[in-house]
């Protein structure tokens, strides 16, 4: 998640494939959008303006609305169509090379035209300049050469097969910039940005970006406003909520507090606002260091799998904004299964526990300290840790305790290896089984907890060459078993996603969904009633 650290789904299989042989261009794209301009706040940061860094929310909402992407997920829809390209596929068995054709007739915001050229550019470029905020180590890696035989042809060979491929550059990573635009060999810093997508970046400094429609995009995208004005507001969640009842902007999207949103839900028509809910494979894990002299035991691990009442978790500390969680596949992604409800249960089981612990001769209570950061993965973190080291102690099995540090030591405290237990978050990048296996239990994970499996390292590569996702349910089935009997992880949480609206705007339905993306171009405002 890398990608903010934060670190659903129809397969890609066949129906992709053939998906991805027609265009999905659309004669709307000339159109400069239509009805009202929209203000919307959030309280995440615009880390960067430029694709090749900036990889968390933020920048990527402005990636996703700015620049095109060869795919994109449509809105509702968790396969990769068509959008600068009118076909891509793979051209061989073994999933290394890959190959897309333009849409005729594109171009950039400045005018210039895009061609293969500024697609082999991009890619080249992230990958050269490999900042470290950046998506290069995380989604492109698999890309070993890049050519372009026309002006409208782009092949990637790739160094082994990576079946997710499509998903991965359907995504913010995938982002076609101009290459007269922007420096082969360093960040461009200016807070501009010049693409090819739906809308324009008008001005944009710490506190409001701007946008506008983009006259001469060509595409599936048909904007519903007129221009987008984008409000940050730094992490100040009063102020943001302030903003909202004050009618300063007409919509909240990332940010507001869980008692806040659970208060507007429960307010039903005596409230101005209306909350809308979307789905979201936003999920977060409890970590084990498979090491640790205490947590490296697997009859430990266990024991909490046993004890740990998610319900209540996002019953008292997250106000039903999320969902218990069972399994590292969260659900709505190809795959998906609930192991650690099925060995463990969905309420605490002391007796249980205490028999894993006994059999592995483990005498006297565990002390056990879980550690986690403040802000990071949300302000529920530590009261949530706090409710599973009273859970644990309740059985009488545990002596637990919790402790916080700032994310930056919180970093460094897992890379050297100092904590036994931990929380990490993570927000998808594709909607693929791959993406909630591959960065936890594959090569340079980035849980950094020591555990290995023989297992699961030969279903990560049997699956990345698999072209029919829907092919690897079995494979990733195995895996997601292996995990419930192992425990290197618990997983804890499946999150939701809210915005909050007047009643004014409409459309926010379409852009909240698994694939990530926030779809300007479908939230309209209608008249004063």
């Amino acid at each position: 998640m890398r990608k903010r650290d934060q670190w659903l789904a129809a397969p890609l299989g066949a129906g992709l494939a053939a998906a991805l042989l027609s265009g999905c261009g659309s004669d709307d794209g000339t159109a400069a959008g239509t009805g009202e301009s929209v203000v919307m706040g959030m309280s995440d940061e615009v880390v960067s303006t430029d694709p090749a860094s900036g990889y968390d929310p933020g920048s990527w909402l402005l990636f996703n609305n700015v620049f095109q992407s060869l795919l994109s997920f449509p809105k509702g829809s968790n396969s990769p169509q068509p959008e600068a390209a009118k076909k891509c596929g793979f051209k061989d068995r073994n999933s290394t090379v890959y190959e897309c054709v333009l849409n005729d007739g594109l171009t950039f915001s400045n005018g210039h035209a895009l061609t293969s050229e500024d697609v082999a550019y991009s890619f080249r470029r992230t990958i050269k300049i490999n900042d470290k905020d950046g998506p290069a180590a995380s989604m492109l890696s698999t890309i070993k050469e890049i050519r372009t035989p026309d002006k409208k042809t782009v092949t990637f060979r790739l160094k082994r097969p990576d079946a997710p491929f499509p998903l991965k550059i359907a995504s913010g990573a995938g982002s076609i910039v101009d290459h007269t635009e922007y420096p082969a060999d360093r960040l461009r810093t200016d807070g501009k940005a010049v693409g090819s997508g739906r809308y324009t970046l008008d001005s944009y400094d710490k506190d409001r970006a701007v946008f506008k429609v983009n006259g001469s995009y060509k595409g599936s995208a048909v904007a519903q406003n007129s221009g987008m004005t984008l409000k940050l507001f730094h992490g100040k969640q009063d102020e943001l909520k302030d903003a909202l009842k004050k009618g300063d902007v007409d919509l909240a999207y990332r940010g507001l507090a869980m008692d806040d949103i659970a208060s507007l839900e429960a307010g039903g028509s005596r409230s101005t606002l209306k909350v809308i809910q979307g789905s979201s494979a936003e999920v977060q894990h409890l970590v084990f260091n498979t090491k640790d002299p205490v947590a490296g035991k697997t009859a430990v691990r266990k024991a909490v799998a046993y004890l740990v009442d998610r319900s209540a978790l996002v019953r008292d500390v997250y106000k039903r904004t999320a969902e218990p969680l069972y399994s590292v596949v969260p659900s709505g992604i190809t795959a998906h299964r609930t192991p650690f409800f099925d060995v463990y249960g969905d309420r605490p089981q002391p007796d249980k526990a205490a028999g894993v612990l006994k059999d592995a001769g483990i005498k006297g209570k565990v002390k056990l300290t879980l550690w986690g950061t403040p802000i990071r993965y949300g302000p529920g973190t530590v009261p949530e840790l706090k409710a599973i080291a009273k859970q644990l102690n309740a059985s009488g099995l545990f002596e637990a305790d919790v402790k916080s540090v700032p994310f930056g030591e919180y970093q460094k405290g897992i890379e050297a290896g100092q904590y036994p237990v931990y929380v990490k978050g993570w927000v998808p990048d594709y909607p693929d089984p791959d993406n909630f296996t591959a960065p936890f239990f594959g090569e340079d994970n980035g849980l950094a907890n020591h555990y290995e499996s023989k297992e699961i390292s030969g279903i990560l590569p049997a699956t990345a060459a698999e072209s029919s996702r829907a092919a690897t349910d079995g494979d990733f089935s195995r895996l997601q078993q292996t995990v419930a009997q192992d425990v290197p992880v618990l997983p804890l949480w499946q999150g939701k996603q809210y915005a909050v609206a007047n009643e004014r705007i409409s459309g926010l339905q379409w852009t909240l969904d698994a694939s990530t993306v926030f779809r300007f171009w479908e939230i309209s405002k209608g008249k004063k009633s």
